[in-house]
C-alpha cells in the first residue's frame, strides 16, 4: 500500500498511505492529531488506493499474512518465471491477528451488508464500500452518485480467488460491484452462474443515465434522489 506492487502490467499509481511528513507538509499551521487521522482506519481521509492495491490486500487478508507479487502469466514455454511472481511476501503481523478480520469479513455476507449476496454451497468473505464521487460543473464541485466498491475473497478457509470490483457512479458497495463479485466467484470457483436473477440484473443493467448527468446542462438528483444537485447554467455575459 501506497507503493509500486511490480506486477507485470504497465505501472500504474502508488497510491497513498499518509505519514507524518505528510501532514506536517499539508498542515504547517495546525497541530495535527489523532482526530487528524482516525478517518483513515475506515478507509477515507488522505489514503488513496487501486484495485490491484485492494485486490492484493484482500488476497494477504486471506492467506492470513502473506501474498505474492500480482502477474498475468502462470508460464512461458521453455522459460522459468521470475521468482518475484512464485515468492511469497510475508507481513510483519502474525497470523492469528488475521482470524478476528477474516470472521468479520465473512460475518459481512452472513449478517451484514452483503448478506443479500450468498452464493449456495460456498463460504465468501467480503466488504462493501461505497466512494462519494465528485466533479466541476461550470467551474462549481458537484457531488455525482457515489461508486460502488466490494472486495471479496472464497472460500473462507483454503481461498482459490481474491478480487476487488469498482463500478464508477455504481451507488453504494454491495448493489453493482458487490454482485458482479459474488457472480465472479461463483463462475471461478464452480464453472457455472446459478445466481441467474442476479446475473440478469447485472447484465441487462445500464448506468449511462448517471454517466450523462453532467453534460445535461440541467440539475439532477444523485444517490437514488437522496440529494438534489442545483445546476446553475451561465449566461452569456459570465461566459465572455
Amino acid at each position: 500500500m501506497g507503493n509500486y506492487l511490480g506486477y507485470d502490467l504497465p505501472i500504474g499509481k502508488k497510491g497513498n498511505v499518509p505519514n507524518g511528513s505528510y501532514y506536517d507538509k499539508w498542515y504547517p499551521d495546525f497541530r495535527w492529531g489523532a482526530t487528524t487521522v482516525i478517518s483513515n482506519a475506515i478507509g477515507q481521509g488522505e489514503v488513496l488506493v487501486t484495485p490491484i492495491q485492494l485486490a492484493n490486500m484482500t488476497a494477504t487478508i486471506a492467506n492470513r499474512g502473506y501474498y505474492y507479487t500480482p502477474h498475468i502469466i502462470k508460464n512461458i514455454k521453455g522459460q522459468t518465471i521470475d521468482k518475484k511472481f512464485t515468492t511469497p511476501k510475508k507481513t510483519t503481523i502474525d497470523s492469528k491477528h488475521f482470524e478476528p478480520v477474516v470472521q468479520g469479513l465473512y460475518d459481512v455476507y452472513n449478517y451484514g451488508t452483503a448478506n443479500f449476496l450468498k452464493v449456495p454451497g460456498i463460504e465468501i468473505c467480503g466488504k462493501t464500500g461505497t466512494s462519494e464521487n465528485f466533479t466541476k460543473i461550470n467551474g462549481v464541485r458537484t457531488q455525482l452518485t457515489d461508486h460502488s466498491i466490494f472486495i471479496a475473497f472464497a472460500p473462507k478457509d483454503n481461498p482459490k480467488i481474491a478480487i476487488a470490483v469498482f463500478v464508477e457512479n455504481g451507488y453504494y458497495g454491495a448493489r453493482w460491484a458487490g454482485r458482479i463479485s459474488s457472480l465472479m466467484i461463483e463462475k471461478y470457483l464452480k464453472g457455472e452462474v446459478t445466481l441467474k436473477y442476479m446475473e440478469k440484473m447485472v447484465l441487462e443493467k445500464s448506468l449511462e443515465e448517471e454517466y450523462a448527468k453532467p453534460y445535461l446542462g440541467k440539475s439532477f438528483y444523485v444517490n437514488d434522489g437522496t440529494k438534489f444537485n442545483e445546476i446553475i447554467i451561465p449566461t452569456l455575459d459570465e461566459t465572455n
